[in-house]
């Protein structure tokens, strides 16, 4: 029986690291950025950046916690350092599909592409995909121009610190907190005991400045909306793209081909390629794949396809910890 367990071992083993659909980083560092042409001819390009997913500086990991693909922040620094140095490059599409993340995450994205802005003096148009909130949001606001999908759901300008109170069960299950502490106010928001009035009123003043933070960012980066008007759409509604068209939060509805287009326009260039970075075992057929999904094979074959049906509480594990967010959550009320 050993041999036929050996066997199966070895064959499970992969599957096992590799089925979660994340490229498992070589242990010798990262690949280099590889560029793939995706549509388009000519000499210029257009950068296609993906902003995708929870923001987060931190890495993704496998199944079995090694490091599966650098995070969000870390990866797009790096791609916009390579378009940076590519003298072809004359402009950049931010395709941003994220319900937002962390508020240090997004803020660092945002500078990020802001930096690159001035250093490159390229334009940067962003494309919101199915779902461009918060955070998403946020990292919209660093571009010359901001369009929408008809279907589009955006907005959900806020900030959340998320946690709960578990003293009620904690005492059904006989269990005793006896957490020490140096600092009177040091476990603030801790699950394990209620809140004092005083924590709370503290821990309110820091969710309303990095509420006023991202209300400066919109502010920044719609002009034309008085700080008056950002003020009553920060109230964390979201809004559909129409509406936000309407309530100025974007400059139009379109999408991604016509926002590529209009990328090549303010490049001044009749036409363009149209390029990803991509590493290894990542792939892109066309302007609506994610380069950072790697291809299927035998040792990963794809996932099959799921429905989730779930309060969404699979969001913040990635976070690995407590976290102000810029980040629409439903499950959070």
């Amino acid at each position: 029986m050993r041999p036929r367990v050996r066997a199966l071992g070895a064959a499970l083993l992969p599957l096992l690291l590799g089925g979660c659909s994340l490229p498992l980083l070589p242990f010798g560092g990262p690949e280099p950025l590889t560029e793939t042409v995706i549509e388009g001819k000519g000499s210029a390009k257009i950068l296609l950046l993906d902003i995708d997913g929870i923001l987060s500086e931190q890495p993704e990991s496998s199944t079995f916690g090694l490091i599966a693909r650098e995070g969000i922040v870390a990866r797009v620094r790096e791609e916009l350092e390579t378009a940076r140095d590519d003298p072809r490059i004359v402009a950049v599409v931010l395709r941003i599909e994220s319900p937002g993340g962390t508020v240090s995450a997004s803020d660092l994205l945002y500078r990020e592409i802001a930096r690159f802005k001035q250093e490159k003096k390229v334009p940067v148009l962003a494309q919101m995909m199915g779902v461009a909130a918060s955070g998403g949001y946020y990292v919209a606001m660093s571009a010359d121009a901001v369009y929408a999908e008809p279907t589009t759901i955006t907005g959900s300008i806020g900030v959340l610190f998320a946690g709960v109170n578990v003293t009620g069960l904690m005492k059904k299950l006989g269990i005793e907190d006896q957490t020490l502490k140096a600092g009177e106010r040091k476990d603030a928001g801790s699950p394990l005991r209620p809140m004092t009035p005083a924590e709370r009123t503290e821990l309110q003043g820091v969710l309303d400045d990095l509420h006023a933070r991202f209300r400066e960012v919109v502010t920044a980066g719609r002009p034309k909306l008085a700080p008056e008007r950002v003020r009553e759409l920060s109230d964390g509604r979201i809004f559909v793209g129409p509406q936000a068209l309407e309530t100025g939060l974007v400059d139009g509805i379109a999408y991604l081909p016509e926002t590529l287009d209009e990328a090549r326009h303010r490049a001044g260039v009749a036409e363009a390629r149209v390029i990803l970075y991509h590493r290894g075992r990542e792939w892109a057929e066309n302007i609506y794949s994610r380069a950072r999904f790697d291809a299927p094979s035998a040792a990963a074959p794809a996932p099959a396809p799921a429905l989730r049906l779930d309060l969404g509480l699979d969001l913040l594990p990635p976070l690995r910890g407590p976290a102000f967010l810029y980040l629409w959550w439903p499950g959070s009320e």
